[in-house]
C-alpha cells in the first residue's frame, strides 16, 4: 500500500492512499470463502457453492467492504505510527469515490484531508504568576445572610393595606371582559417605577394598568392570564385588578425551628452557634467562587500565552460534516472563537496530563460521581459519603447514556488534577477584595 502525506499551510495535510490488486485481493478472497460457507444456493450442497459464482453475486459489495475496512485501519494506523498531531476527524474526498468503477477498476487512489497541530510548548514554572481574588467576609455580609435567609422562611401574615413587599391576591379582569384570572401579584417583582400604584392599597380597591407597560415579557403575562406563553403575543391593553387579600411576610424569627429548617435538627442551638455556621457557609462559597475564578484565569492566561496553531478553516468544515442538525455554519461562525478557546485549554491540559503521568483513575471517577449524585438529592457532607446505600445508584448513573456519563466524569476529574498541579507549578498572588469588587472582576473576564 502506498501512502503519502502532502503538508499545507495552515496547518492542514492531505493524506494520499493508493491501493494496488496486492492490497486488496488477499482480503476478498478470505472473504469470499467465509460467504462459501454461510450462503445457500439450490442446486450446490452447503459450503459447496464455487467461488466463481460467490464472486459474480456478492464481488462487488465484497470489494467495497473489505476497501472500505482496509482504509479505515490503515487512516489511524499512519496517523499513529508517524505520531501526526490531527484535531477532528479525518475528512475523506468524496469526489475520488464517485468516479471509482467497482466493477472493472483494479488501481484505487484514496484522498483525506487532515487538520493538524504545531508541536507547541508551555511554560509551567513559578515564572508564571495569576492572581487569586479572595473575598473579604465582612460582619454585615453575614448579618445581611442571615436577614436574607429570614425573609426566604418568612410567613404571610393578612394586613389591612399594602406596602412595598407585600403579595396582592385578586381578580385580574381585561378591559373588553375577554380575560380573566384569580392571580397572587408581588409588588417587589414589579419595576420600581411600577410599584408605587399599588402601595397603599385595601381590600376591594381596583387598579387599572397597561399589561404591557407592567409586564413586558410574554412569559410574565402568561402567568396573569393563565394561558401558554406562544398564545399571549396579541394580549395587550388595559386591565383591571381588584384586590380581594393583602399579605405581608413575616421574617422567621430566630430560634430553633429556624435553625433546624436551615440547617438540620438540632445542628445549631443558639443564635451565637447559627451565627458561626451562617459565617462556615458564606466562608465556604466565597472560596468555592475564589477558586472558580482562579481556574478560569488560568485557563485563560494558558490560552493567551502558548503558540498553539489550529487548523481553522480545516476545523470549520469537519464541524459541518458531523451531521448534526442543530449545527449549521450561522452557529459555527457564532461559536467558533469560543470552541478553539476549549479546543486549545483541551490540548494543552491532555499534553500535561501525558507529561506529568497525571491519571484520573476508576475510584476517583466514582468519588465524583457520588458527589454529584448526592448534590441532586440535596445531600451533602462527608456522613452521606461512606454510605454505601448510594452505591447503586451511582452505579447505574456511571452506566448511563451508554457509558457517556463515566466519560464525562472522568474528563471533569482528569481536567481537575491538571488544574491542580499546575496551582503547586506556578505563582498564585493572592489578593482580598470586596464582594463589589470581586463580582467586577468576575464580569471583565467574561
Amino acid at each position: 500500500m502506498d501512502i503519502t502525506l502532502d503538508r499545507k499551510e495552515n496547518n492542514e495535510a492531505t493524506l494520499n492512499i493508493k491501493l494496488l490488486p496486492e492490497d486488496y485481493e488477499p482480503k476478498i478472497e478470505q472473504k469470499v470463502k467465509v460467504y462459501r460457507k454461510q450462503v445457500n444456493l439450490k442446486g450446490f450442497r452447503p459450503g459447496k457453492v464455487p467461488a466463481g459464482v460467490i464472486k459474480r453475486m456478492y464481488g462487488k459489495a465484497i470489494k467495497v467492504e473489505e476497501i472500505n475496512e482496509l482504509l479505515s485501519q490503515s487512516v489511524p494506523r499512519y496517523i499513529q505510527e508517524n505520531e501526526l498531531k490531527v484535531v477532528g476527524e479525518p475528512l475523506p474526498d468524496v469526489t475520488d469515490a464517485e468516479d471509482i468503477d467497482w466493477e472493472n477498476q483494479l488501481e484505487f487512489s484514496f484522498s483525506y484531508d487532515l487538520g493538524l497541530v504545531n508541536d507547541f510548548t508551555y511554560d509551567l514554572s513559578d515564572e508564571v504568576k495569576v492572581k487569586q481574588y479572595t473575598i473579604e467576609l465582612t460582619d454585615e455580609t453575614i448579618d445581611q445572610s442571615i436577614e436574607d435567609l429570614q425573609k426566604r422562611f418568612s410567613t404571610p401574615e393578612p394586613v389591612e393595606e399594602s406596602q412595598s413587599g407585600d403579595i396582592l391576591s385578586g381578580n385580574l379582569v381585561q378591559a373588553n371582559g375577554d380575560l380573566s384570572n384569580e392571580i397572587e401579584l408581588k409588588i417587589d417583582s414589579l419595576a420600581e417605577e411600577q410599584q408605587s400604584q399599588f402601595v397603599g392599597l385595601k381590600k376591594d380597591d381596583i387598579v387599572t394598568f397597561d399589561i404591557r407597560t407592567l409586564y413586558p415579557e410574554d412569559v410574565d403575562v402568561a402567568y396573569l392570564v393563565g394561558m401558554k406563553q406562544d398564545e399571549v403575543a396579541e394580549v395587550n391593553g388595559e386591565f383591571s385588578f381588584t384586590v380581594t387579600e393583602i399579605k405581608r411576610p413575616v421574617p422567621a424569627e430566630l430560634n430553633q425551628e429556624f435553625y433546624d429548617q436551615i440547617f438540620g435538627k438540632d445542628a445549631v442551638s443558639t443564635e451565637e452557634e447559627f451565627k458561626e455556621k451562617v459565617k462556615e457557609n458564606i466562608a465556604e462559597n466565597y472560596e468555592r467562587e475564589s477558586d472558580s475564578l482562579l481556574t478560569r484565569d488560568i485557563r485563560n492566561y494558558y490560552t493567551e500565552n502558548t503558540d498553539i496553531q489550529l487548523p481553522e478553516a480545516f476545523l470549520k468544515r469537519w464541524l459541518l460534516s458531523r451531521q448534526d442538525d442543530q449545527v449549521n455554519e450561522e452557529t459555527i461562525n457564532e461559536q467558533f472563537d469560543a470552541y478553539l478557546l476549549d479546543l486549545k485549554w483541551s490540548l494543552i491540559s491532555e499534553k500535561i496530563a501525558k507529561a506529568e503521568e497525571i491519571q484520573a483513575n476508576y475510584e476517583d471517577v466514582k468519588n465524583k460521581a457520588r458527589e454529584l449524585v448526592l448534590s441532586q438529592f440535596g445531600v451533602y457532607g462527608s456522613q452521606f459519603e461512606a454510605d454505601e446505600r448510594f452505591d447503586p445508584i451511582v452505579d447505574n448513573y456511571l452506566k448511563g447514556e451508554n457509558g457517556n456519563n463515566y466519560m464525562q466524569v472522568f474528563s471533569q476529574v482528569q481536567s481537575e488534577k491538571v488544574f491542580e498541579y499546575i496551582k503547586e507549578e506556578i505563582t498564585i498572588e493572592k489578593e482580598e477584595v470586596n464582594v463589589d469588587t470581586f463580582n467586577e472582576v468576575v464580569k471583565n473576564g467574561q
